[in-house]
């Protein structure tokens, strides 16, 4: 995963400044909070919250087999491209 620097906040920025991390959520989809230069939380904008949550539940409904069929489709290194809930139930059938 390719993470932009503009997405990364520390914890001591994400608790002296919490609105402008907020806004920068918002903007961007999600940022990630470091704490002690570590990955520590992700910010999610509700909008992208929203749109990964029905993923989730399309994935929490699937059965184990089914769930290794989505991930073998995928790419593992490179760029990876955007795969609607109707292309990764379309591979599994």
């Amino acid at each position: 995963m390719n993470i932009s620097t503009k997405a990364i906040v520390s914890n001591s920025e994400m608790i002296k400044n919490y609105k402008a991390c907020r806004e920068k959520a918002e903007s961007l989809g999600k940022i990630f909070i470091l704490k002690n230069n570590q990955p520590d939380a992700v910010l999610f904008s509700i909008t992208e919250y929203e749109r990964i949550s029905v993923f989730i539940e399309c994935l929490e409904s699937l059965e184990e087999r089914d769930i290794a069929k989505v991930i073998e489709s995928l790419p593992k290194e490179g760029n990876r491209r955007r795969y609607s809930i109707d292309q990764l139930l379309n591979d599994i059938k």
